[in-house]
């Protein structure tokens, strides 16, 4: 019983390592680390993990990793989305201002600032997973126990 559970969780932990899956993997969890919505990154690194059969370590690995960044990148995207949808500068309310507002108000603003980061996350989001992806490739394919891997899997 314990091994065949211990052989489902060394498939599970060496699915999608060759060198250019892990590359992909580990791009997509940083990028998908970075998406400017609070508390979605880890759920959504899992689905599709799942999806695309990538490594599910490796890509929260990547995730939790950015976690840092995901805060620190919301006002810039928020401000790229501003300037993509050349939407007039808006008054940077207090966060005391906003809570003094109607509720409705008040969530319009938050859902308007959340699409302008969103469609920034977007447009930056492809063209980052692409370079990471082939910048890491070239790097893991040094590694020895990746290469051993793939030939393997081939």
């Amino acid at each position: 019983m314990f091994a065949s559970l211990e052989r489902k969780i060394r498939l599970w932990l060496c699915q999608g390592v060759s060198p250019r899956r892990l590359a992909l993997t580990l791009a997509l969890g940083c990028v998908i680390g970075c998406l400017p919505v609070l508390g979605v990154t880890t759920v959504l690194c899992g689905v599709l993990a799942l999806a695309l059969g990538l490594n599910q370590p490796a890509i929260q690995a990547a995730n939790y990793a950015v976690m840092p960044a995901q805060i620190l990148l919301i006002f810039p995207f928020v401000r790229l989305g501003g300037w993509i949808l050349s939407s007039a500068p808006q008054k940077t309310a207090s966060a005391a201002a906003l809570l003094h507002t109607s509720p409705l108000e008040f969530f319009t603003r938050m859902g308007t600032l959340a699409e302008q980061a969103l469609l920034a996350w977007l447009v930056v989001a492809i063209p980052v997973v692409a370079l990471i992806t082939f910048a890491l490739t070239p790097m893991l394919r040094r590694i020895p126990a990746l290469t051993r891997t793939q030939s393997a899997a081939d």
